[in-house]
């Protein structure tokens, strides 16, 4: 066939395939003609709140991992009620791991008596043991269907902190929605709330979505269990960065599949940094996990930093200055695999070069970590005093879930190393090592009091058994 008869082919430009690849990953088209601000810690996520949900006339939905009782938490319970005393539909689902230790029924026996619609997602149950692990860690509020928050922040005091005793208020970003893809975050919210029981009226799920509020263009990734799709959008993001790639997270525990991503992006001559939480973090044993990680990263040209105030809870990514993320999924096993998570994908070049700025501002105040011989040293920039502080009010609700994500990575060490897969690190080394020791003093155990190790093992076994016969007694009625 000749040049002149063969059939035209059109060839699509990178930009458009990068848009479709972001489709598929994320599961959530782009939806154009928003509003976005973004709002940084408390002081400025909170008060855009209290003022949105005193300003409603119809509804309020509520999504949240953690609701404390304690003074910014009573201060939203009154907040709401109020707005329920005066007709508006008031909707609050909230997680039960969450809330365990946080609030307790005297807490949501006064919302509902206010008239608030109280739901909690997925409390424990003795006939599904293993469905524990599968936690809605999304955090949401739409008022009216005009205006939506997705945000990293829970509610409790300990993201106010207290300046009178010393104590300096958690770091964290969330953004403020209006526009057309508000309708989405309320799909999300509708999906959450038919999953603890009856589904909202038909007459009050957004048919269409609003007029255009502004020129900014962004995607709702409403993640749920076993999904996915941020860890399909986040490798995705680590293979299209072509300059820079900085991230922030609260509780970093990244799969080999993902540290690999970010090995090649800096390799290739992507500005990849990495900040997470330093000696103030909350949980001590994730922290550890983390560091475990940071020599693979750092050999490979990941600049790693870790935040000098108490908390860094931020889950945010900003890629070329046009590409941006905020929300509740953070980058570890529990966020991809097992949790109900809600993100905002921005493209937009003014939003990305203002998270550039901020988090310029933040590294002001961390310290950088960086390869010396044999070891790991910190060296520091512009670092901030750290006000020493109490260890945060979650009592085992967020330890639980992340702490199952570093089982599993953890997990993936030893199969690695038996199975011989993968390379392991000499990060990895310490990891293997600690492993095997474990192992052996629990064979030793187990040799020594057989029924130190028969006893548990059987309670669970006797526990999935139950709950496998009520199941199956259970399909078989009619």
């Amino acid at each position: 066939m000749s040049a002149a008869a063969a059939p035209a082919v059109s060839l699509r430009a990178p930009r458009q395939l990068s848009e479709q690849a972001f489709d598929r990953a994320a599961g959530a088209a782009l939806v154009p003609g928003n509003a976005v601000r973004l709002l940084k810690d408390a002081a400025e996520n909170y008060p855009a709140w209290l003022e949105a949900i005193a300003s409603a006339q119809r509804r309020v939905h509520f999504e949240v991992y953690i609701l404390a009782d304690d003074g910014i938490g009573r201060r939203f319970a009154e907040a709401l009620a109020e707005r329920a005393r005066d007709g508006v539909a008031v909707r609050v689902v909230y997680d039960w791991l969450g809330a365990l230790g946080n609030a307790g029924r005297r807490y949501w026996r006064g919302l509902r008596a206010a008239g608030v619609e109280v739901r909690c997602f997925n409390p424990l149950r003795a006939t599904a043991p293993l469905d524990a692990l599968r936690r809605n860690h999304r955090k949401s509020i739409l008022v009216d269907d005009r205006v939506a928050f997705v945000t990293g922040l829970c509610i409790a005091d300990s993201w106010i902190g207290d300046p009178q005793r010393g104590r300096a208020p958690w770091r964290d970003t969330g953004i403020e929605l209006r526009g057309p893809a508000v309708r989405e975050v309320a799909l999300a919210f509708a999906d959450s709330w038919a999953e603890t029981g009856e589904p909202l009226p038909a007459a009050e799920l957004p048919a269409e979505a609003g007029p255009p509020a502004g020129d900014v263009g962004l995607r709702v990734v409403a993640g749920v269990s076993f999904a996915t799709a941020a860890f399909r959008l986040d490798t995705l993001v680590a293979a299209l960065a072509r300059r820079r790639l900085w991230l922030a997270d609260a509780y970093f525990a990244g799969t080999s599949t993902y540290v690999q991503a970010l090995r090649a992006a800096a390799r290739d001559g992507v500005d990849v940094r990495l900040l997470v939480p330093g000696a103030g973090s909350d949980i001590g044993a994730v922290q550890a996990l983390s560091r475990a990680g940071y020599r693979p990263l750092l050999e490979a040209g990941v600049r790693v930093f870790e935040w000098n105030g108490p908390m860094m809870h931020a889950k945010t990514a900003v890629a070329d200055g046009r590409w941006a993320r905020v929300g509740s999924t953070n980058l570890n096993v529990a966020s991809w695999f097992g949790n109900w998570e809600l993100d905002v994908v921005i493209e937009d070049p003014t939003v990305g070069r203002a998270m550039e700025v901020m988090y310029g501002q933040d590294l002001e105040g961390s310290t950088e970590i960086v390869l010396g011989r044999g070891r790991i040293w910190r060296r520091s920039t512009r670092v901030q005093p750290v006000a020493r502080t109490r260890r945060a009010r979650l009592r085992g609700t967020d330890r639980g879930r992340r702490a199952a994500a570093g089982a599993v990575r953890l997990g993936h060490t030893i199969v690695a190393a038996v199975a011989g897969h993968r390379a392991l690190g000499p990060a990895e080394a310490v990891l293997a090592a600690r492993s095997g020791l474990v192992l052996l003093l629990l064979a030793t155990l187990a040799l020594v009091w057989p029924r130190l190790a028969a006893v548990p093992l059987a309670v669970l076994a006797g526990w999935i058994g139950l709950s496998l016969l009520a199941k199956a007694w259970s399909l078989r009625r009619p």
